[in-house]
């Protein structure tokens, strides 16, 4: 491939609506395009990148026994209706009608379809277990499409998908998905952290994250010594109990004027946040619910989606509460709640006596509030947004934090689609059982932004060799002199015949342009032929190094192919994490 004719429109300034460095980068790069928001093409030397780290995920898929199909992306919604996940999922679904007027949507995932097909092929546990995998779009209407390929409406995933007739059986899969999907990040040579997850929509018992370790990245991951980690959405609060006896007083009825946040009341009444009890009230499928955290803590919206079995959970808006409750956000509590709004309780709340809530009248709290005295509480679960330096729930020892890029998540789904798609199989003593399963998703261009994010410097991306869209790039200073193109299209000869992946810079363009092209593309390796070329001198030039080396071309190009053979061996991009 000749820069001449290569389509990699390079830019010298990301666009202004860019908001991370991948994206400026891929952009000025020449490697995508946005159509639209979330919405991106991607030029050749981008679908390179993209085809790369296919051919990587679809091996290891292959060495544990996955087979490869193709599925439809219109999928019909009553099939979504089995399930009840065409309600459940949300606004994040997209929805279509044909000229029929029956409705379908543009998959965001597979799990309905993958059991549509096998549960009309499957049935004896002979034929377990079985696992297939395909890798293609998916499409999600997100509220706030951001992060250029991180967060897009349209994306190139693998989903996998595994049938069993025992737990053993998944058990056994799932650990061959979690070494596939860690050998996947190993090759691609990535620093990654594996954490415990929340299933959110998906559903199941289990499920874990792989994530790419990168300053800017969108989760938050908790982590300790002892081998413990989880996403934030995750992670289990060790609630310590207080030892300290405190006195309880009479419920007091208090005028808070103009008081409505946490601090505002805090400051009020002279008493501390962690002594005020939040209520967040929220609307699910069943109706409206009451959520408890104390003042100083955040609540945990994952966990109360899975506390309540309801993915379709929002935070109610003002107006809602307006009507509902005839009182304004900042004076809304538990104490006079009527009975048709469920109370459900962070375990900290239990600690707390003499607290503050707000008291359903507009300009007022209550002050020695006494959980269980004074309200009841439905149900009681860790609400709790845990952070960094909460105890680990393990070992009780500090956590760490540190920031992260999802790019793989395997579920243990169990009987949950089997069971409401009647999904079933005979098992050895011809009992008709339903199947368990397992679903392992991998973003495959997603993961383009990831290596990014975690790999580039002032200058440009600092492709790893297993993903890069040229091994090598050969720049002739001036392509004009016929010495230097010569010279240039001989080395590109013989390393195209060595197997390499090369591209000539062969463009009547100044050479600071092609130096800075160079870097800001990401090719492993350059070989430069300029002036020295009159004294049989090249210059080879690691992405990662500082300096060129000087390599003579007098008695041929062998020691030229030695020099650069070397360079690929120890080529080893260094993460830029932590050190911006």
């Amino acid at each position: 491939m000749r820069f001449s004719q290569l389509y990699a429109p390079t830019l010298r300034d990301a666009p202004a609506d860019a908001d991370l460095v991948s994206i400026k980068l891929l952009v000025r790069g020449g490697f995508v395009r946005k159509v639209a928001a979330g919405i991106y093409s991607f030029l050749p030397l981008g679908l390179r990148v993209l085809k790369k780290i296919e051919e990587i995920v679809r091996q290891e898929m292959n060495s544990i026994g996955s087979q490869e199909i193709l599925m439809p992306i219109i999928q019909p919604a009553e099939l979504w209706h089995e399930t009840g996940r065409w309600d459940d999922y949300g606004p994040e679904m997209m929805r279509m009608q044909d000229r029929h007027e029956r409705f379908f949507t543009l998959g965001p995932t597979h799990e309905e379809i993958i059991t549509h097909l096998l549960r009309n092929e499957l049935n004896s546990y002979k034929q377990l277990p079985v696992s297939l995998y395909q890798i293609a779009m998916k499409y999600r209407d997100e509220i706030r499409p951001r992060f250029g390929l991180m967060r897009s409406r349209e994306f190139l995933m693998k989903d996998a998908y595994s049938f069993h007739d025992s737990w053993t059986s998944l058990d056994e899969t799932y650990r061959q998905f979690y070494g596939a999907y860690s050998k996947i990040l190993e090759r691609i040579g990535l620093e990654f952290l594996v954490v415990e997850a929340d299933s959110g929509a998906i559903g199941g018992n289990e499920s874990h994250e792989f994530n790419v370790l990168a300053d800017y990245g969108e989760s938050t991951l908790l982590y300790c010594d002892c081998g413990y980690a989880a996403s934030d959405e995750k992670a289990e609060y060790l609630l310590k109990e207080e030892t300290q006896e405190r006195k309880t007083s009479d419920l007091q009825l208090v005028p808070t004027p103009d008081s409505r946040t946490v601090e505002e009341v805090a400051d009020c009444l002279s008493v501390t946040p962690k002594d005020i009890v939040k209520s967040l009230i929220y609307k699910g499928r069943k109706g409206y619910y009451m959520a408890l955290i104390r003042g100083n803590e955040e609540l945990n919206e994952s966990k109360l989606k899975a506390a309540l079995e309801d993915q379709t959970l929002t935070m109610a808006t003002p107006q809602e509460v307006l009507d509902l409750l005839g009182v304004p956000i900042g004076f809304v509590g538990p104490i006079g709640l009527p009975k048709n709004v469920a109370i459900i309780a962070d375990h900290t709340i239990k600690g707390l006596n003499n607290a503050v809530c707000g008291a359903l009248k507009e300009g007022y709290h209550y002050f020695g509030v006494l959980p269980g005295r004074d309200f009841e509480i439905d149900s009681w679960h860790d609400l709790k947004m845990v952070t960094e330096g909460d105890p680990c729930p393990k070992c009780g020892i500090p956590m760490k934090s540190a920031k992260g890029i999802e790019v793989g998540h395997i579920f243990k789904l169990g009987t949950k689609y089997s069971e409401k798609m009647n999904g079933y199989v005979t098992d050895d003593q011809g009992n008709s059982i339903h199947y368990i399963m397992g679903c392992y998703g991998w973003g495959v261009s997603r993961t383009i932004s990831a290596i990014v994010e975690q790999l580039h410097d002032e200058n440009g991306i600092i492709w790893p060799l297993s993903v890069t869209p040229f091994e090598i790039i050969i720049t002739a200073v001036n392509a004009k002199d016929p010495d230097v193109l010569k010279k240039s299209e001989e080395i590109y000869e013989l390393l195209i015949k060595e197997g390499y992946d090369v591209l000539l810079d062969d463009r009547e363009i100044s050479p600071g342009m092609k130096f800075k092209d160079a870097d800001l593309v990401g090719i492993p390796i350059r070989v430069t032929l300029g002036k020295k070329l009159q004294q049989r001198i090249v210059e080879v030039k690691a992405r990662n190094e500082k300096k060129p080396l000087e390599v003579s071309i007098q008695g041929g190009l062998d020691l030229l192919l030695k020099e650069i053979r070397k360079e690929l061996s120890v080529y080893r991009p260094v993460s830029m994490v932590g050190k911006e």
